[in-house]
């Protein structure tokens, strides 16, 4: 497997290759992209695709840190 696809000639991709789904912000935690965008990404416009990677740095807060799961909740 390669990563040729990451290097076409248009905007960068934010991925960062870890794809998990924040599960109340709906965000992933890699790329902090929502899932339309994620699913959309390919058939954006370079301009549309800039201005989401724009938004990216300002995404950061929304994610709050997780508590530990069915484990945290588990040992209480």
């Amino acid at each position: 497997m390669t990563d040729d696809i990451w290097r076409r000639d248009e905007a960068e991709s934010p991925c960062i290759k870890v794809c998990v789904i924040h599960p109340e912000a709906r965000l992933c935690t890699g790329c902090l992209r929502s899932i339309d965008e994620i699913s959309a990404w390919s058939g954006m416009t370079p301009e549309a695709r800039r201005a989401v990677m724009a938004e990216l740095p300002l995404r950061g807060g929304q994610l709050k840190k997780r508590k530990g799961g069915r484990a945290a909740r588990l040992a209480r």
